[in-house]
């Protein structure tokens, strides 16, 4: 008796249907966040298809690709049909994905208020499940230079050595500084050593005609100000 229950496999699709073939005449752009990683998956399995198989990597969630950036190669290998090959492939995609975000051509962008400077930040920590501490470095006209992660920590902190940052500002020529980590806990409310750090790197910047002009906690969408809390 035949198994009704087995898909057809996606080369029997009409090629209008088919993800890689409207990729190549319609863009990437016309295509799902699902018909996407069907391409970088190539196939699935005898029970079916890569379309259904990809699907079911995003599950169903809110949030579904910021949950497949968090998965390592480990933890894809437990769903059904993907194997070491598939989940390189996957990791490896994320990773450039992140790395473009960050990339120095991105982050040439006039910062006027705590929301743009924000706007630049949450690629960096969109997946973190660990403290990054971050610097955006401006001119003088606002425009961000450089994007850099002075240090990486664990769940609850990060070691910040704030010659480093000023190092970096001085190799740059840059005149104004936003301080940026992240609390993968959700708590935004600076610690002590938040605000230790925040003065302590505005007295020394300030040395050297360098303004502090903000450091934001991040959490996913949300953020705290230093600058609009006054207090800097």
């Amino acid at each position: 008796m035949k198994n009704e229950s087995i898909p057809k496999s996606i080369r029997t699709w009409n090629p209008s249907e088919r993800p890689r073939e409207r990729l190549l005449h319609k863009g990437a752009g016309s295509l799902s966040n699902a018909e996407l990683l069907a391409i970088l998956l190539v196939t699935g399995s005898r029970k079916e298809h890569a379309l259904a198989l990809a699907r079911r990597l995003l599950g169903a969630g809110e949030e579904p690709l910021k949950a497949l950036g968090r998965m390592t190669a480990a933890h894809l290998m437990t769903f059904r049909g993907i194997g070491p090959g598939k989940a390189v492939t996957v990791v490896a995609a994320m990773e450039l994905a992140r790395r473009y975000t960050q990339s120095p051509v991105i982050a040439s962008q006039t910062i006027r208020q705590s929301r743009d400077a924000h706007g630049q930040l949450t690629p960096l920590f969109a997946d973190l499940m660990h403290e990054e501490f971050w610097v955006l470095y401006l001119n003088n006209a606002n425009r961000v230079q450089f994007r850099f992660q002075v240090s990486k920590g664990g769940l609850t902190s990060t070691l910040v050595d704030v010659r480093i940052i000023l190092k970096k500002a001085l190799e740059l020529g840059a005149v104004g500084l936003i301080l940026a980590h992240n609390h993968p806990s959700g708590n935004l409310r600076p610690s002590k050593s938040d605000i230790q750090i925040t003065r302590k790197t505005k007295k020394a910047a300030a040395i050297m005609d360098i303004k502090l002009l903000d450091h934001l906690i991040v959490h996913g969408s949300e953020y705290y100000s230093f600058a609009d809390e006054q207090l800097l």
